[in-house]
């Protein structure tokens, strides 16, 4: 098990990475299930990822609350994370990202697939989310616990869940195949949005394909040396 400092420093690691790698900009956020407390996740105060400092982690139970009594403002959409740990015991790792090149999908019926295999961890099913169909009008936003139960409802058991002209969260075992999610999704979208400007048929991986490619080990080197290469570019390999 990690210990609480080390996922701490993993956890800033991943927020810079997202931020270098287009997955976020001054907005979206990345958690993970507390390492010795299962009811409680760490998220940064509200700061852009490409900020975040180890001093910005902050405790929350799943409803959203700071269980320190820190009193810095907190992301507005925490929900979304606590929802889906609340209803997830399986998942460890969140990540809410705005990517533009995911959104198209969030307003159309043309499905997202999965075409690229390192994208093979979305899984096999990418779950929708409309906000509208249950609380009508709003500013889209996940802003209350009602709101973030809802959307762990539509995720189910998936990875990701798109929102409608929003974006999308992706839930994982793990913050590297979280991770890994959030920045080959939006690579995978760009790819399969640009296939269709071809026009012809798309050749989707197959299912046994997404899971056979999905099972190899993301603490492997060959998989771990992602981490350290986004670290770099980052520019926070000294963190690891």
């Amino acid at each position: 098990m990690d210990t609480l400092p080390s996922l701490i420093r993993d956890l800033v690691v991943a927020n810079r990475i997202l931020a270098h790698e287009g997955v976020v900009d001054g907005y979206g956020h990345i958690s993970v299930r507390h390492p010795e407390r299962s009811d409680r996740m760490l998220l940064s105060r509200s700061r852009s990822p490409e900020l975040v400092e180890a001093s910005d982690i902050v405790e929350y139970d799943f409803e959203g609350k700071a269980c320190d009594g820190d009193t810095r403002p907190p992301y507005l959409e925490r929900f979304i994370h606590g929802g889906i740990y609340a209803k997830r015991p399986d998942v460890h790792a969140v990540v809410h990202s705005h990517a533009e090149g995911v959104l198209p999908y969030t307003i159309s019926d043309v499905p997202l697939k999965v075409v690229l295999h390192q994208a093979a961890y979305t899984g096999t099913h990418v779950a929708k989310w409309d906000i509208a169909d249950k609380f009508g009008d709003t500013d889209l936003l996940v802003t209350n616990n009602d709101h973030g139960h809802d959307l762990a409802h539509t995720l189910g058991d998936a990875s990701v869940v798109l929102m409608r002209g929003h974006g999308f969260t992706a839930a994982a075992s793990s913050l590297f195949k979280v991770l890994r999610i959030a920045v080959y999704l939006p690579v995978n979208a760009r790819v399969l949005t640009d296939a269709h400007t071809l026009g012809g048929q798309i050749k989707a991986m197959t299912p046994g394909e997404i899971t056979r490619h999905a099972s190899i080990d993301t603490e492997s080197p060959a998989s771990r040396r992602a981490w350290e290469y986004w670290a770099r570019r980052a520019g926070c390999e000294h963190m690891l």
